[in-house]
C-alpha cells in the first residue's frame, strides 16, 4: 500500500499531468512517496523547486522523493546530484506507471525531441478541485528567445480529437461542471494530426458531442494562430466563458521581434477589438514580461500602453528571468532592480484595470462555480465570495453587491 503525494508547480498542464502521475505512484510505488513535478518557466520556479525539495526531506525523512517536470528534464544531473532526491523522471517518463517501481535507475530522462505522440490520458478527477484541466496538446514548435519550454517539452503534439471527447465524457459523467482545455501551445493543437484540425473545430466538436458540458474554458491562447471557428464561438457560444488569457509578452514591435513573437502590437489590439466586438462582456487577461533584454523606458512605455490599448484585465506578468541556453540569455541585460521595478508598475497597472472592471460589476448578475465554503468563481474567472455557503462544485446564481480589495461580493 502506498501513500502518494504530489507537489506541483508551473501550468495548468502540469496540473493535469499531476493526476496521472498520482495515480501512477499510487499504482506501483511502494511505501511512502512525494512525487515533486517542477516548473522551468522562470529561474524562480526552479529555485522554489529546490527549496520544498529540501523542506519535504527534513518533513518526511522516510518517503521516497521523485522529482520530474520541465526543470527535472532540462537539467535531470542536477536534480539527481541532490541528496534529498531518490529518482528523477523525464516529461514523458513520468507518465509511465513502470518508472515508479522501487528498483531502476536514479534518473530515467528520455530525449523529449523524439517523442512523437501524446496518448489521451484518462483522469476520472482532480483531487481537492472543482473544475478539471484536460490536455489536448503538448510540446512547441517556436523558439521565443526566452523561453526554455520546448526543451522540457518537446515538439508540438496534439490528442486525437476522439480521446478529447472521451475525456471530456469521462469528467462530466464525475461531476464535473467547468472543463478547462490546456496545452503549451494550445492554439498550435491540430497541425500534426491528419486532417489538422484547428482548435476552434475541436472545441465546435467537443461542445456537441457533449452537450452535458456546462462550462468550457480555455487556458492560453496565442493572438497569431486564432482560427475563425474559434472566434465564431466565442462570439455565440455561451458555454465557452468569456474570459481569455492571451501569450502577449510585451507590447513594443521592436521587444515581440526581439523574442521571436509572431504577432505585432497592433495585431493584439485588433484582435482584443474583434473579440469585444462580437462578445462585449469579454475580460481579456494576458501574460506580460518586464524588463526584456535591450527594453529601454520608452520600449516599455509601450508595453504600459498595450494594457490599456488591448483592454486588459488580468495579468500575470514575470520580470524577465534569463535561461542559460536562450539566445535572450546572450543579449544585453536589463539591470534586475530596473526589471522589478517595471513589474511593481505593470501590475499596479493590471490592479487599477481590475478595480475598475470590478466597480462595473456592482448590480451585475454572476454564474458562480463554488470551489470552497467561501464561494469561488465567475464566468470571467473573478474570484467571487457569497453571502450564503453553497455546495462546493455547484453553480450558483447570484448578483454582485460590492467590491472587495481581493474579490467580488455576491449575494
Amino acid at each position: 500500500m502506498s501513500r502518494v503525494e504530489v507537489v506541483t508547480f508551473g501550468c495548468r498542464l502540469n496540473a493535469f499531468e499531476s493526476e496521472i502521475v498520482r495515480r501512477n505512484a499510487e499504482g506501483a510505488a511502494p511505501g511512502e512517496v512525494v512525487v515533486v513535478n517542477t516548473c522551468a518557466v522562470t529561474t524562480e520556479a526552479e529555485r522554489q523547486a529546490r527549496q520544498t525539495i529540501r523542506r519535504l526531506r527534513r518533513e518526511r525523512p522516510g518517503a521516497r522523493i521523485i522529482v520530474t517536470g520541465c526543470a527535472a528534464q532540462i537539467a535531470p544531473d542536477r536534480y539527481a546530484a541532490m541528496p534529498e532526491v531518490d529518482r528523477v523522471l523525464g516529461n514523458a517518463e513520468k507518465l509511465d506507471p513502470r518508472s515508479y517501481a522501487e528498483a531502476g535507475p536514479r534518473a530515467l530522462v528520455g530525449d523529449i525531441m523524439q517523442v512523437r505522440e501524446t496518448a489521451p490520458h484518462l483522469v476520472d478527477g482532480f483531487e481537492g478541485r472543482v473544475r478539471a484541466f484536460l490536455e489536448v496538446q503538448t510540446g512547441c514548435d517556436h523558439r521565443c528567445t526566452f523561453c526554455i519550454i520546448p526543451y522540457g517539452r518537446g515538439n508540438s503534439r496534439s490528442v486525437p480529437l476522439g480521446g478529447v471527447v472521451d475525456q471530456a465524457r469521462r469528467l462530466v459523467q464525475a461531476g464535473y461542471r467547468e472543463i478547462v482545455l490546456t496545452g503549451v501551445d494550445l492554439t498550435s493543437f491540430g497541425a500534426d494530426l491528419p486532417g489538422r484540425p484547428s482548435l476552434g473545430q475541436l472545441t465546435r466538436r467537443l461542445l456537441a458531442a457533449v452537450p452535458e458540458i456546462e462550462r468550457l474554458r480555455l487556458s492560453s491562447i496565442d493572438v497569431a494562430e486564432i482560427d475563425a471557428d474559434l472566434l465564431d464561438l466565442i462570439a455565440g457560444e455561451k458555454r465557452l466563458m468569456p474570459h481569455l488569457h492571451l501569450s502577449l509578452q510585451a507590447g513594443d514591435d521592436m521587444v515581440l521581434k526581439r523574442m521571436k513573437r509572431r504577432h505585432t502590437p497592433d495585431q493584439a489590439v485588433a484582435f482584443c477589438e474583434r473579440v469585444r466586438a462580437a462578445r462585449p462582456d469579454v475580460v481579456f487577461g494576458a501574460d506580460l514580461i518586464a524588463g526584456f533584454p535591450t527594453e529601454g523606458e520608452a520600449m516599455f512605455a509601450r508595453t504600459l500602453e498595450h494594457v490599456e490599448a488591448c483592454g486588459l484585465t488580468w495579468l500575470h506578468v514575470f520580470p524577465y528571468s534569463p535561461r542559460p541556453g536562450t539566445p535572450a540569455a546572450r543579449m544585453p541585460q536589463v539591470p534586475s532592480a530596473v526589471r522589478k521595478e517595471r513589474a511593481a508598475r505593470l501590475r499596479a497597472a493590471g490592479a487599477a484595470r481590475i478595480a475598475e472592471w470590478s466597480a462595473a460589476q456592482v448590480g451585475r448578475p454572476a454564474r458562480v462555480l463554488v470551489e470552497d465554503r467561501d464561494g469561488g468563481r465567475s464566468e470571467h474567472y473573478a474570484p467571487v465570495r457569497l453571502a450564503q455557503a453553497a455546495p462546493v462544485g455547484s453553480i450558483v446564481e447570484a448578483t454582485v453587491t460590492a467590491v472587495a480589495p481581493t474579490h467580488l461580493l455576491a449575494a
